[in-house]
């Protein structure tokens, strides 16, 4: 199902349990000791944990129930794994575990392959940095975890690097004023495609209906080849004005063609 649904793998989201403190330690106590009702019981009541998760993976356009049944993996994981003696509350330890293995489900899913080798490696070194989240409660360094797992630091930096997904250029980096500013606004073009394409359409005789504000901008991003971050460090206005107005005078010069 989807983001804005309240039913999500036949489970109707609002009629979720959610566990105190209190009762997950005790659920944690009587799990170990092989209660396994008790077990099933700290597993549905945090069910919640995991919906609010799957969440931060919505712009991936990925089935919400296929997340959110990768993401009860990495609960009970984290149920069968949790050390109860630990200075740490369950929440701490189950989210790195729960995100881990949806990040893993993701990159298996990925159209772009990588050597087993260095995945299994990425792998042995992200488990390892959920362990050392869980124990310091802070980013583990790359010298921790290859330390940890015998490895050298530049093999185990290149894995982890390996498994990142490419981003999208129309991937939204932040949202300023309601205007979405992404990943491409950021980048300057030094090919001189633009440039060609501008003058090939009588650049100069379109801008003719442009402000002086305007024609500052497009020389500069197109001309110039700054990006809209330079051109909003230059004019003294923020990148969402910029993007805004880039936008309008390409479609007063596009009415004007």
């Amino acid at each position: 199902m989807y983001y804005n649904k309240v039913e999500i793998c036949g489970v109707n989201t609002s009629d979720l349990k959610v566990l105190t403190d209190e009762e997950k330690h005790a659920l944690l106590l009587r799990a170990r000791s092989g209660d396994e009702n008790a077990r099933q019981e700290l597993i549905s009541g945090n069910l919640r944990l995991v919906l609010s998760i799957i969440q931060r993976f919505t712009n991936r356009k990925e089935n919400m129930d296929d997340l959110f049944q990768v993401g009860c993996i990495g609960l009970v994981k984290a149920v069968d794994n949790f050390n109860v003696e630990m200075d740490v509350k369950f929440s701490t330890y189950a989210v790195p575990m729960i995100i881990g293995e949806i990040r893993r489900y993701l990159r298996d899913n990925n159209a772009i392959r990588i050597s087993r080798s260095v995945r299994d490696l990425a792998y042995r070194a992200m488990q390892v940095r959920e362990e050392l989240i869980a124990r310091k409660e802070s980013e583990p360094t790359v010298d921790e975890i290859a330390a940890r797992l015998g490895e050298k630091r530049e093999a185990v930096l290149h894995a982890m690097e390996a498994i990142v997904e490419p981003i999208s250029l129309y991937e939204p980096v932040t949202n300023e004023g309601g205007d979405s500013l992404y990943l491409m606004d950021q980048l300057a073009d030094t090919s001189g495609g633009d440039e060609a394409w501008l003058e090939n359409i009588v650049l100069r005789e379109a801008m003719k209906v442009l402000s002086e504000r305007e024609k500052k901008i497009i020389n500069l991003r197109f001309y110039n080849n700054k990006t809209q971050m330079e051109i909003a460090d230059e004019i003294g206005i923020s990148q969402a004005q910029v993007s805004r107005l880039e936008k309008g005078a390409l479609e007063k010069m596009r009415k004007q063609l």
